[in-house]
């Protein structure tokens, strides 16, 4: 699937986690070095094939592209707990990206925005063909995606004119200021992009399963991803809106191990 580092066929059986099932836990590593008879093999021998074999393993691993836009860090906090979503799942990696600011510095800082975390680095839309699945974040503008999102989806023409994304696993987690602000609109909105792609869209569902109908807070989030409310920018997320996050992540990674298999 696509040309990452490639896909491990699995021969177990996956199952979804839903938030009242027990969170998924690392087994015995498929590709661990056969004991070697220390009549034929020296010690110099056995270490450099377990080198080897974890070497391979390492890169063996599936690769969910989390790439995102984030203005005032509440994306990017959504982003990072999807990321820990994926990493739970053995043979799968979550990689953080962002997409290029395409305001200048001086409105920026007239908009307060903080500064960018320059751990996270900025993606090409070459890059993308790279991935085994992708998990795209933005805020909405008028319950659609924020133009520095769809400005690299419309940087996408050569991917698409070569069919180079078709048949990849994605999905979406947003950003909204209120309530009514698009935290269904703004997903459904960018459902488009991947249809004329060709990529396989992964809606997260109820699969959160009880987190889902809670009413006791105000909670972003719906059947078509992650989401955060930021209100007017200083509200943080709940740890409801980042625990589906984290299970938006380890749903997704499961989808993509199980494609892969």
């Amino acid at each position: 699937m696509g040309k990452g580092a490639g896909c491990v066929p699995s021969k177990k059986k996956t199952k979804f986690v839903t938030a009242d099932s027990p969170r998924a836990t690392s087994g015995t590593s498929r590709n661990a070095p056969i004991p070697l008879d220390d009549s034929h093999h020296t010690d110099q021998t056995s270490n450099a094939i377990q080198e080897t074999a974890s070497s391979n393993s390492v890169a063996a691993k599936l690769k969910i592209f989390i790439v995102f836009y984030s203005m005032y860090g509440h994306v990017e906090g959504l982003a990072k707990r999807l990321k820990k979503g994926v990493d739970g799942v053995e043979g799968v990696e979550g990689v953080l990206y962002r997409v290029p600011e395409t305001l200048p510095i001086e409105v920026l800082e007239q908009m307060k925005a903080p500064p960018k975390d320059d751990a996270i680095p900025e993606i090409t839309a070459a890059k993308l063909a790279e991935a085994d699945g992708l998990l795209f974040g933005f805020p909405t503008r008028y319950g659609s995606m924020a133009a520095q999102m769809k400005g690299f989806f419309d940087s996408t023409g050569q991917l698409w004119k070569e069919q180079k994304l078709a048949g990849k696993p994605a999905g979406f987690f947003v950003s909204t200021g209120t309530q009514g602000g698009g935290q269904e609109t703004t997903a459904w909105t960018a459902i488009t992009q991947l249809a004329h792609h060709g990529m396989l869209y992964v809606p997260v569902g109820y699969t959160f399963g009880p987190g889902m109908f809670k009413m006791d807070t105000i909670r972003g989030g719906s059947p078509y991803g992650a989401g955060v409310f930021a209100g007017d920018g200083t509200r943080e997320p709940s740890e409801t809106e980042l625990a589906l996050a984290e299970h938006q992540g380890k749903y997704m990674a499961l989808v993509v191990q199980k494609l892969a298999s």
